[in-house]
Order: C-alpha cells, then structure tokens, then sequence
C-alpha cells in the first residue's frame, strides 16, 4: 500500500465496531527524540455521547494499530 492510499482507509475499533473516520483525518503524535509514532489523534470525534454534546479527540496508541 501507498501511502497516498493509506488516507482513504477507515478507522475501525475491532473489539466494537466504532467508526472514528478516516485516516486523512488524523494526526500522528511523534516521540520528539525518536522519531517513532506514539499515537494516532482523531480530532472531533463524535461517539456514543454526541446527543450529549461531546465532541473529543480520541487518542489510539501506537500499539494498538
């Protein structure tokens, strides 16, 4: 894969099925020294609360991909 392609893919909790979007949406939370990728930032997303008004970034560890 491309990573021109990687944007397009959609972002998918396995253990429920949440939708948080697409990976063009979201930032990459860097170690400053390393250079390696901690975290994947989704900002404004709107999960099961949203009647509620929450509107978060949501914050998947690194390992977790």
């Amino acid at each position: 894969m491309r990573l021109s392609e990687a944007g397009y893919k959609e972002i998918v909790d396995l253990s429920d099925g949440s939708r948080y979007g697409d990976l063009a949406g979201a930032e990459f939370l860097m170690d400053e020294n390393t250079g390696r990728i901690k975290a994947i930032l989704i900002p404004g997303y709107r999960g099961r609360m949203a009647f509620l008004g929450g509107n978060d970034t949501v914050s998947i560890p690194w390992e977790a991909v």
